[in-house]
């Protein structure tokens, strides 16, 4: 079988002039032509084509496609194997940009519209956009959930910066009740802990004293909270939330 240029520029999904620029320039020279000098491709000639145009895809430059396929050492398995390692790198990479992408979508749903610097910058190595999905599966549904998307939608780069100087003043009166040996029950305990669910009030849900207990049982249950919380010092996770739950005992009638 013999196909003329534009059946074949038809196949590829390449132009006649491409495939004219192939031949001028020794990259895919036709197998044979028609009575009438007109340039005619074989099956061979097609599966050359399609090499081309597999590394054309992945940016190689001409010359270097004609260097490889050209090359007298190289067998069709050999260009198999390598087509198969660059398609894996190209899948890796496209998969990475694909979870960037869905990152940031997720950020702008969260509000948090902040370049990467900015993010550095305020959160420090805590990526907040970091367990949006696992967030969403658990209180996705919840009315907190939904007030905490309403109010941060329009939150600036200063009003994270805000909340997490809020956060930081906070943790360094618990570790300083700690270190002052002031037990979690302690007014001054209790107090930092009324602040803390105040301020989860003011910068993202309503929290009453029982949603406020059981933030205070997953710093110590989940492991990533506790690890996160415990950075400051050790045993600051299970004092927060001694302290959380005897500020709610202290509220409640």
């Amino acid at each position: 079988m013999s196909y003329s240029v534009g059946q074949v520029a038809g196949f590829a999904g390449v132009t006649v002039r491409t495939l004219h620029h192939y031949d001028d320039i020794g990259l895919l020279a036709p197998g044979g032509r028609s009575h009438a000098g007109h340039r005619r491709y074989s099956d061979a000639d097609l599966d050359r084509l399609q090499q081309i145009l597999f590394y054309r895809e992945l940016g190689f430059p001409l010359d270097e496609v004609a260097a490889l396929l050209d090359d007298p050492a190289a067998d069709p398995r050999a260009h198999l194997r390598r087509q198969h390692e660059l398609l894996t790198a190209r899948i890796e990479k496209l998969q990475k940009m694909a979870v960037a992408v869905e990152q940031a979508m997720e950020a702008r749903s969260m509000g948090i519209n902040l370049t990467p610097e900015e993010k550095f910058e305020v959160f420090g190595d805590f990526d907040p956009d970091q367990y949006e999905e696992e967030v969403q599966e658990r209180w996705g549904d919840t009315d907190a959930y939904r007030q905490s998307r309403e109010k941060t939608a329009s939150y600036t780069k200063e009003d994270w910066q805000r909340i997490q100087d809020e956060a930081d003043e906070l943790t360094r009166r618990f570790v300083a009740l700690m270190e002052a040996g002031e037990p979690a029950d302690s007014e001054g305990a209790m107090d930092a802990a009324e602040d803390h669910r105040q301020g989860i009030a003011r910068n993202h849900y309503d929290c009453g004293y029982e949603m406020h207990t059981c933030l205070g049982e997953m710093y110590v249950s989940d492991e990533r909270f506790t690890r996160n919380i415990d950075a400051a010092k050790p045993g600051l996770a299970a004092y927060m939330r001694d302290a959380i739950l005897a500020n709610a005992v202290r509220h409640t009638p």
